[in-house]
């Protein structure tokens, strides 16, 4: 390891200029924090939080869906623990909770169809929230539902997918990233193909990383490389696990059950072609085509920077509210609330740059 934290000290000085570097995952986030990532490396490379944490990019309006359906008579509403505090309009699944909707924290969209297995006389819904790491197992339950004829279980589907979201980033105004860090469990997915429009139409750098220090060092020498010798591609470190053509099962039945379709990301807008829906034969399981909810306002929490966080304008601690109004006992923006949200992490370990 000393060997990589020197070469890349060495590409520093020749590349002479600083660098803005951004890590898409959450857990990357994490991950450079725990292992002290920042303290090796000289302090011309900035490490950049970006959109990769599914709790944070989930709109405010589909966290308030949620919250509505929850509240339909009849219905259990199940979702991953992260969801329960991210804010609607006003409140969040735990509040709804506490005035007596029906909401359960699962483990995997499994134990929701478990549930409604359990519970035929109720509506089972799974908040379906996720990029494409989590979105196949929830197509693969899908069809299980409809193989074992489990009539009452339904999904709202607020699933994202990477790419996309990262042709916007660096289609829009004022950022400057020279390289990326991409997310290495959404890549077992997806491969290496669907990034490639990063070097070939953008000249930016980027690395498949894994998650220990090495790995993470090693992906920010191998993004370091191409950009001192202005040479840009997808390099894969986490070539243990990611493959070139990825998972051509899980994408498979992806493709089967849902479509692309434009989604709105919290802070940042609406993105073409950056969601997923069901697929006509499978809208029977769509909880939006089962109830009847109009969201009349979800405009962003008031002076909330999450969008300016998830866009790498900001830092976290550059935010007024982050520490004083905002912290994760009472999280004003949803960077706050997942362990794997850029605020969250700057707050728990104390991040200052």
């Amino acid at each position: 390891m000393e060997s990589i934290i020197g070469r890349i000290k060495e590409l520093s000085e020749d590349i002479g200029r600083p660098l803005n570097l951004m890590e898409v995952c959450g857990t990357h986030t994490v991950a450079i924090f725990r292992h002290g990532i920042r303290s090796v490396i000289p302090d011309k490379i900035r490490l950049l939080s970006g959109p990769g944490c599914p709790v944070c990019v989930t709109s405010v309006a589909d966290v308030e869906k949620a919250i509505r359906i929850s509240e339909e008579k009849g219905v259990i509403l199940t979702t991953f623990g992260d969801m329960m505090r991210v804010p609607g309009v006003k409140r969040t699944l735990t509040d709804a909770r506490v005035e007596g909707a029906d909401v359960r924290i699962v483990y995997s969209p499994v134990d929701a169809l478990t549930l409604a297995k359990d519970n035929s006389d109720k509506t089972v819904v799974f908040f379906a929230t996720g990029f494409e790491t989590t979105s196949p197992s929830v197509a693969a339950t899908l069809l299980m539902a409809e193989g074992e004829g489990v009539k009452n279980f339904y999904i709202h589907s607020v699933h994202k997918l990477v790419p996309p979201a990262l042709n916007a980033l660096v289609s829009m105004e004022g950022i400057d990233i020279d390289g990326f860090i991409l997310p290495g469990h959404v890549s077992t997915i997806i491969g290496v193909v669907p990034y490639r429009f990063l070097c070939n139409d953008h000249n930016i750098a980027s690395v498949i990383a894994g998650f220990g220090a090495e790995d993470i060092l090693k992906g920010i020498q191998l993004l370091m490389e191409q950009i001192s010798r202005d040479q840009y591609d997808v390099k894969v470190q986490y070539s243990d696990v990611v493959r070139e053509e990825g998972n051509p099962k899980a994408m498979q039945i992806l493709t089967d059950l849902f479509k692309e379709e434009d989604a709105h990301w919290r802070g940042i807008g609406v993105i073409p072609g950056s969601g997923l829906v069901l697929r006509k034969e499978y809208e029977h399981r769509d909880a939006l085509k089962l109830f009847d909810i109009d969201i009349a306002d979800a405009g962003e929490p008031k002076a909330c920077r999450c969008g300016d966080v998830l866009t790498g304008r900001i830092l976290p601690t550059q935010c007024n509210l982050f520490g004083k109004v905002c912290t994760p006992e009472k999280p004003v923006g949803a960077c706050m609330v997942s362990t794997e949200g850029s605020c969250a992490a700057y707050y728990k370990y104390g991040g200052t740059e």
